[in-house]
C-alpha cells in the first residue's frame, strides 16, 4: 500500500478552484515566509472532504447598537457604547484598539461568551440570533493555548471528531477529515507529538485545528497572535487569512500588528473608549485617519499609527466614531483576484436562504450536541483514563503518598488495636484515617480541577458535550484509583495497628474510608470550581477545620453532649465518617486484651457510650455519608454549571470585593 497519506490521494490532483461560497482570493506576499507557501500550495484542495461531508452555511454577521454596562466595585461602568458593525464570510477581520478599549468585550458578546449586561440587536443572516444554532455555527478560540495534556495532536484531534461530528460522518470519513486538517495546517509531520510538546505557533494552530473539525462557518480569536515569535505570527495569519478564502468569516481581536501582518487583513474594526473609531478595509485606514486631519507618514506602520493617534489624544476618538457613525459606516474598496476577475459572490438572499434552510434542520433535530450522552459518556472516560495512564509521576505520588501514609500511621499506632489499655489511642487512629481521606481526597480536586477547569470552559462553550456527560465522567474516573489506593492505605495500616481481623470488620472499615474519600473529594470538586487554586487552599482547610473539630466533640462524656451540639455534629459529614470506622471496630465485640486486673475499656459498649455512639447503627452512618456525597457532588455541579460563565465570574468576584471593602 502507497505510504501517501490518505487525504493526499483523495485529494491529488486539485487545482485552485471556487469555494462552495466563490469567494475571491486577492493577492498575498508570503515572501520570507518559510511555511506559507506550502499551505498556499494546499489551498487549492484545502478541506473539500471536509466541506464535502459537513455542510455549513455562510455567515453574516450585523451588530447594531451593542452596549455593555458591567457592575464594578465602585458602581456600573459601560464598557461599549452602542457599536454597530458588520462582518462578512469570506473575509479576515481584526478588532484593533488600546488596551482597555472594549474589544475582548466586543468579541465576547458578538460569540455568545457573556449574554447579561448587553443591549442591543445581533443578527445572523438577517435573522435574530439564536444562541442554540448559533453556538453550533461558530467556534471561540480563547487567548491562552489551553490544550488537553498528554495526548498527541492525532489523538486530540480523533477525539474532537467522535465528538462533534457524531453519526453525521462515518469513522473511515472522519479518519478522512482529521488527515486533511493536519495536512492543511502544517501539522501532519507532529501528529505523533504530544500536545506539551508543541511549540507557540503549533499549540495555536492546534487550537485551531480543534475547532475546524465540525467545519465552523465563522471563528472567534481572542488575541490569537500573543507569546508567538514574529515567524509564527505571519505563519497565523497567513492561515487564517486561506481559511477565510473558503467562505468561513473570521473575526480576531489583536494588540499591534505590524504593517505586513496589517495589510494581509481585508477588514479593520477600530475600537477606542468603547467606541467605533472605523470600520472598513484595511487600505482605507490611512485616508480616513486624513479625513480627520492625522496624517500617516509613509514610513509608518498604520496600525501603530493609529493607536499612538488614539492614546495620545482624547477627542480623536470621538471624533472618528462620529464621522463612521460609531461603526454604522463601512469603508469598502473593491477587491480584484489575481488574474483580473471580478469577484463572483452568492447573493446575499442565496445565503439567506441556506441559512434558513439549516436553522430549519437543526431545529427539527432538537438535538443540542452532535453525540448522544452516552457516547460523550464513553468517549470523555476513555480520554480521561488515557490521560491518566500517562501521567506517570503524579501516579507514582499518590502511590508513595498512600504507602507512606499508612505506614506513618501503622507505625504510631503499632499493636493497639486489641488493648483495652489503650483504647483512646484506638480512638485517635480512626481519627487520623478520617483526616488522611478527608484531606488527600479535598486537596487533590482543589489544587488540579482549576487548570482542568480552564480547558473545560472552552470545550464546554463549543459545544463538544453536555455539562452532564463531562461531570458523569470525571466522577466515574477517579473512583477506580480512589479504590485502589485507599485499599492499599487500610490494609497497611489496619494490619500494623492490629486491629482484630475479622473479614465483615475489615471491609466495613474499608468501605467507611473509600466513602469518606468520595463525599471529600465531592466537597473539594465544589471548592475548585468556585475558587482558583490560591483561594482553595485557603477556603478548603478553612471550611473542613471546624467539620473536624465537630466530629471529635464528646469524647468522654458522649452520652451527655447537649442538644444544640448534636444538630451541629450532624452537619459535619466526618462525624458520620469517624462513627462508621468505630462502629465497625467496636460493634458487637468481643471483650478486649486486659493485662491489668480492671480495663474500664475491656467492654467496647462503655466506650461506645463515652463516645456518643452507643445509639447509632452502621448502617445509618453510611447511609447519611452517602447522602452528603450526593449532597456534595450536587452542589459541585452547579457550581461548575455556573462557573463556566463568565458573567458569573465577574459577578462573584463583584459581590466579594464589595463585602470586603464594606467590612
Amino acid at each position: 500500500m502507497s505510504n501517501v497519506p490518505l487525504v493526499r490521494r483523495a485529494i491529488a490532483g486539485a487545482t485552485f478552484a471556487q469555494t462552495s461560497t466563490s469567494i475571491d482570493v486577492p493577492s498575498m506576499n508570503p515572501e520570507g515566509d518559510h511555511w506559507a507557501p506550502a499551505a498556499l500550495e494546499r489551498a487549492g484542495s484545502t478541506l473539500k472532504a471536509l466541506h464535502r461531508m459537513a455542510k455549513r452555511p455562510p455567515v453574516h454577521i450585523i451588530f447594531e447598537d451593542v452596549g455593555y454596562t458591567v457592575n464594578a466595585s465602585e458602581g456600573e461602568r459601560t464598557i461599549l457604547h452602542n457599536v454597530s458593525g458588520e462582518f462578512r464570510s469570506g473575509e479576515l477581520t481584526c478588532i484593533l484598539g488600546p488596551s482597555g478599549a472594549g474589544k475582548s468585550t466586543l468579541l465576547n458578546i458578538l460569540a455568545g461568551y457573556t449574554l447579561s449586561g448587553v443591549n442591543g440587536r445581533i443578527t445572523v443572516n438577517g435573522q435574530a440570533r439564536d444562541m442554540r444554532v448559533f453556538k453550533k455555527l461558530s467556534s471561540y478560540i480563547m487567548q491562552d493555548d489551553i490544550l488537553q495534556p498528554r495526548l498527541t495532536v492525532n489523538e486530540s484531534l480523533k477525539i474532537a471528531a467522535e465528538l462533534k461530528l457524531g453519526s453525521e460522518l462515518g469513522k473511515a470519513e472522519k479518519a478522512l477529515v482529521v488527515e486533511e486538517i493536519l495536512q492543511t495546517l502544517g501539522l501532519w509531520d507532529h501528529r505523533d507529538t504530544m500536545s506539551q510538546s508543541l511549540s507557540g505557533g503549533q499549540s495555536k494552530r492546534l487550537s485551531i485545528a480543534l475547532e475546524l473539525v465540525n467545519n465552523p462557518p465563522i471563528i472567534f480569536l481572542d488575541e490569537p497572535t500573543t507569546g508567538l515569535d514574529i515567524v509564527s505570527v505571519r505563519q497565523l495569519v497567513v492561515l487564517l487569512r486561506l481559511l477565510s478564502r473558503q467562505g468561513r468569516t473570521i473575526i480576531c481581536t489583536i494588540h499591534q500588528p505590524s504593517a505586513s501582518l496589517f495589510s494581509l487583513f481585508d477588514r479593520v474594526y477600530v475600537l477606542s473608549r468603547g467606541l467605533c473609531c472605523y470600520q472598513g478595509a484595511a487600505p482605507l485606514l490611512v485616508p480616513y485617519l486624513a479625513e480627520v486631519g492625522h496624517v500617516c507618514p509613509k514610513t509608518h506602520n498604520p496600525a501603530d499609527f493609529v493607536l499612538e493617534t488614539l492614546v495620545g489624544n482624547v477627542d480623536t476618538a470621538a471624533q472618528m466614531s462620529e464621522l463612521c457613525q460609531n461603526g454604522k459606516l463601512c469603508r469598502n474598496v473593491n477587491k480584484m483576484t489575481r488574474d483580473g476577475r471580478k469577484p463572483e459572490l452568492r447573493s446575499y438572499e442565496s445565503i439567506q436562504r441556506i441559512f434558513t434552510e439549516h436553522v430549519a434542520k437543526e431545529q427539527l433535530q432538537k438535538m443540542n450536541f452532535p453525540t448522544s450522552f452516552t457516547t460523550q459518556f464513553l468517549i470523555l472516560v476513555k480520554r480521561m483514563f488515557l490521560q491518566m495512564s500517562r501521567n506517570s509521576l503524579s501516579l507514582w505520588i499518590q502511590l508513595l503518598h498512600h504507602v507512606i501514609g499508612a505506614l506513618l500511621t501503622g507505625g504510631i499506632f503499632f499493636l493497639i488495636g486489641n488493648d483495652g489499655n489503650q483504647p483512646i489511642a484506638n480512638f485517635k487512629f480512626c481519627i487520623s484515617c478520617v483526616v488522611f481521606f478527608m484531606y488527600t481526597y479535598l486537596m487533590i480536586p482543589i489544587l488540579l480541577f482549576p487548570t482542568e477547569l480552564r480547558m473545560l470552559r472552552r470545550e464546554y462553550f463549543n459545544c463538544w458535550y453536555s455539562l452532564k456527560a463531562y461531570y458523569a465522567a470525571l466522577t466515574l474516573s477517579t473512583i477506580p484509583l480512589l479504590i485502589i489506593l485507599g485499599t492499599l492505605f487500610i490494609v497497611i495500616c489496619y494490619t500494623m495497628s492490629g486491629q482484630i481481623f475479622e473479614f465483615e470488620r475489615f471491609v466495613l472499615f474499608t468501605i467507611t474510608g473509600l466513602l469518606t474519600g468520595i463525599c471529600s473529594e465531592g466537597f473539594g470538586l465544589l471548592i475548585g470550581s468556585t475558587f482558583n487554586v490560591t483561594n482553595g487552599s485557603i477556603v478548603g482547610p478553612a471550611t473542613v477545620s471546624p467539620l473536624l473539630a465537630l466530629c471529635c466533640y464528646g469524647l468522654g462524656f458522649g452520652s451527655h453532649i447537649e442538644t444544640f451540639m448534636k444538630f451541629l455534629m450532624s452537619l459535619s459529614y466526618l462525624r458520620y465518617s469517624l462513627n462508621g470506622f468505630c462502629l465497625a471496630l467496636y460493634q458487637m465485640r468481643p471483650a478486649l486484651n486486659c493485662d491489668t486486673d480492671f480495663c474500664l475499656y475491656a467492654d467496647s459498649k462503655i466506650l461506645l457510650r463515652d463516645l456518643g455512639m452507643i445509639d447509632h447503627t452502621y448502617s445509618t452512618q453510611m447511609i447519611c455519608l452517602l447522602v452528603f456525597t450526593i449532597v456534595h457532588r450536587f452542589f459541585a455541579y452547579f457550581a461548575l454549571k455556573y462557573s463556566l460563565r463568565e458573567e458569573f465570574t465577574s459577578k462573584f468576584m463583584t459581590y466579594v470585593s464589595k463585602f470586603l471593602k464594606h467590612r
